[in-house]
């Protein structure tokens, strides 16, 4: 058996792994986000957006589809890989793995191609879900919609693996969604459009990577984004290089899991 046929085999191995694992609890992993999003849009677009009326240009129920359909594949693609890979480390499970012929980039491609199979199939979810709140949803450019959800939640499987890495007990992984993707999203441009902030805020604005996600993700939809759509993806694909690094060289050294 050649190289390429075995890595091919291992992947597939680790990746099927992932994907039953969360389909099997299907309860907890795919119907939360549905009526979490269910009551962001009854909520926010029905409820407040009535009053708010319209948003740069559309309807307000319109505007923040994308942000919401972002937000959780977002929240998806980290707590999928983070609680996974953890909980294979917490049973010194990894071990096995690392030790195994099976080259890192294989292992790290098995858990991110896992997480962003819950985090799209989500994504259906709650899409099908804003079909029962707007008319209609438009897509101006379904390239940028398929390229900037793939680097947005390719970006975030690889975050949940670094900080399950570092994390000791399972609140440690709790850490970063609670205090770190939560401010960030919702700062994210998700229910506003930056233009509207003060200007000194619309530079503070300009730090968050959210931000180029939302609205490179918003610019596939409507056709509009508070930020270039060259940068949003520059911006997407200088992280997920970093962050590959980052997980491909603690895996290879073993750091926070070798004793």
């Amino acid at each position: 058996m050649s190289h390429s046929t075995a890595n091919f085999i291992a992947l597939k191995t680790i990746w099927i792994k992932e994907c039953t694992r969360f389909l099997r609890i299907w309860v907890q992993t795919l119907v939360p986000p549905a009526i979490t999003m269910t009551l962001y849009f009854v909520i926010f677009g029905s409820i407040v957006g009535e009053r708010i009326g319209e948003m740069s240009g559309v309807g307000y129920m319109e505007f923040i589809v994308p942000g919401l359909i972002m937000m959780s594949v977002i929240t998806n693609s980290y707590s999928n890989v983070a609680s996974s890979f953890f909980s294979a480390k917490f049973q010194r499970n990894i071990e096995e793995m690392l030790v195994s012929p099976v080259p890192t980039a294989v292992i790290i491609a098995g858990y991110v191609g896992g997480g962003m199979a819950r985090a799209l199939i989500v994504a259906v979810i709650v899409t099908c879900v804003s079909f029962f709140f707007v008319e209609e949803i438009q897509i101006a450019h379904i390239g940028y919609v398929i390229l900037t959800v793939i680097l947005t939640s390719t970006l975030f499987c690889l975050g949940g693996l670094i900080n399950a890495v570092y994390g000791k007990t399972f609140d440690d992984i709790s850490i970063v969604p609670t205090f770190v993707l939560t401010p960030l999203t919702y700062l994210g441009g998700v229910f506003y459009s930056v233009s509207l902030l003060p200007e000194f805020w619309q530079k503070v604005s300009m730090v968050n990577p959210v931000l180029y996600m939302v609205n490179g993700f918003r610019y596939g939809f409507l056709g509009q984004s508070d930020v270039g759509i060259g940068i949003a993806v520059s911006v997407l694909v200088g992280f997920n290089i970093l962050f590959f690094a980052a997980a491909y060289y603690i895996l290879d050294k073993g750091i926070g899991i070798r004793s």
